[in-house]
């Protein structure tokens, strides 16, 4: 699914009763994740079939968190354990300081990683191998600049979140007046973002006559690869319009749909690691699904991860279209009310039942109707489908990392619905709901009174207009880089305004009983 930031909630060393963990009766003798040590794990513990020192690299990835390395990272490594694609390795990257710490972590153990897959059923681990080497992280972006020049580099992918592409959040466009953009554009030899780095590469490799490379978003956006197409082309056409022209016609921009429940990791996933007998410092959890469809268009090559489970597809749009509305939307209209009723955990969400009653009103009603069927699989179908995922009690995903970075999964996720809601006459009550819940969060305190901590890059704006929507809730709809001209939409103003003044003065659970019986 793709919820790749590290915001999830960080408990302390004990473990809740139910947690995978918590059934292990006997620890095992520790060791630490290397490959001179991956002869010594539980022979229970799958590790990589294949020679490492085989492996040369083919992809430079720009965001190591941990949807990457469940999900695209898992493809490459199941494909070379299938004995293919060995030049296809990936180098790992990263442009923010915080990201300096993962790549210590990393390269202390050799860029393996322990991925624990959490079935209700059991528990199991497996060490996936397909990254081979973590690029020095600098403020100019030197290494990753040169890396990324390298002839055998024929992909550049990225998972940056859904708010890393600086867009426009009202109009869904390039945002060209980000000081980060600017900086870019007006030193594209020393950049800053991802995006930068990746042109200045990019020059290098045209000046150079090594040919470009494909550009593979794997972030959670509707045609994410289109997304990054503007991004990278509008930064260019600033400093190199040339340049730029040249990125145009001859990089590719594939769309993908990713998808992976994979919750942040802390104590509890560490101590999971090491109940396996695995010393690891970056260990991963996630659920028994994987997903990823891929629009086939690499300009230079691409691993054959069709072989490892991978679907490569033309219809692109139709599945993360249902993906995107319905499963990360569900997210959304569970997260932020689980977090403000005190509900640590998506999966007690699910059992909550008003929160499970609104999530399958609103997708039954609101969502699915705008949603068309994909090979083998209805909406309504996938409804049932991702209500069982999020029922799972051995994902210990939170509200709290779900509901991370509202202001850009609220107009991502779940506008769009409102939107063709107005279109064609279909509900929108429940989403109404569904965005006065987030408005009431971002108040920053749940009802029982306790502090919401930051939860949003732009939390400090959010919670000043939410403070103030408390009493006047146009106030919310008036900001506009999120719901553009909806606030002036009657139907849908009248029906946020009263959700968000019930919720306001008589709490979540009557706005629910309002809206589930009306």
């Amino acid at each position: 699914m793709g919820f790749h930031d590290t915001t999830g909630r960080e408990d302390g060393p004990g473990l809740p009763l139910g947690h995978p963990t918590a059934r292990q009766t006997k620890m095992k003798p520790l060791v630490p994740l290397a490959d001179s040590s991956l002869d010594q794990l539980a022979a229970d513990i799958r590790v990589p079939k294949y020679d490492r020192t085989s492996l040369s690299a083919g992809i430079v990835h720009i965001g190591l968190g941990n949807f990457h390395r469940a999900h695209q990272a898992w493809y490459t490594h199941r494909l070379f354990d299938a004995g293919k694609n060995h030049n296809w390795a990936i180098v790992g990257a990263g442009v923010r300081p915080s990201d300096g710490l993962q790549r210590e972590k990393l390269l202390a153990q050799d860029c393996l990683t322990t991925l624990i897959e959490l079935d209700p059923a059991s528990t199991s681990a497996e060490v996936c191998g397909a990254m081979i080497d973590y690029l020095p992280v600098e403020p100019s972006n030197d290494a990753l600049i040169a890396y990324m020049a390298r002839p055998e580099i024929r992909i550049v992918s990225l998972t940056v979140t859904e708010g890393g592409y600086y867009r426009d959040a009202a109009t869904g466009g390039f945002d060209p007046k980000h000081p980060e953009i600017r900086h870019d554009a007006a030193h594209p030899a020393e950049p800053r973002t991802a995006f930068g780095a990746m042109i200045a590469a990019l020059r290098l490799r045209r000046d150079n006559g090594v040919g470009p490379f494909t550009c593979m978003s794997c972030d959670n956006l509707q045609d994410n690869g289109a997304v990054l197409h503007q991004t990278l082309t509008s930064l260019a056409r600033m400093s190199d319009p040339e340049l730029a022209e040249w990125i145009d016609a001859n990089c590719s921009f594939p769309n993908s749909m990713v998808d992976c429940i994979v919750p942040a990791t802390g104590p509890k996933e560490i101590a999971l690691a090491a109940a396996f007998g695995i010393a690891d410092n970056a260990p991963v959890t996630h659920e028994n699904f994987r997903q990823w469809v891929i629009e086939d268009s690499f300009c230079a090559g691409r691993p054959a991860w069709e072989d490892a489970g991978a679907v490569l597809t033309n219809e692109v749009e139709l599945y993360e279209t249902m993906k995107i509305r319905m499963l990360n939307g569900g997210h959304q209209i569970i997260a932020a009310a689980g977090d403000l009723m005190g509900l640590e955990t998506i999966a007690e969400t699910m059992a909550h039942p008003g929160l499970n009653a609104l999530m399958r009103k609103v997708e039954t009603e609101e969502i699915a109707p705008h949603v068309a069927p994909v090979p083998d699989m209805t909406p309504l179908a996938y409804l049932e489908l991702i209500t069982g995922r999020f029922s799972n009690k051995e994902i210990f995903d939170t509200t709290r990392r779900v509901a991370f970075d509202g202001s850009s999964r609220q107009p991502g996720f779940i506008i769009p619905s409102i939107r063709d809601g107005l279109e064609s006459g279909t509900p929108i009550e429940g989403l109404a709901l569904v965005s006065a819940t987030w408005a009431r969060y971002c108040q920053g305190h749940r009802e029982d009174g306790s502090t919401i901590a930051p939860n949003d890059p732009h939390w400090d704006e959010l919670k000043k207009v939410a403070q103030e929507a408390a009493d006047a809730p146009m106030r919310w709809l008036e900001m506009t880089r999120y719901y553009g001209d909806l606030g002036e939409n009657p139907r849908f103003a009248e029906a946020f305004c009263r959700s968000l003044t019930r919720i306001q003065n008589e709490g979540l659970a009557a706005a629910l009983q309002e809206y589930l019986n009306p």
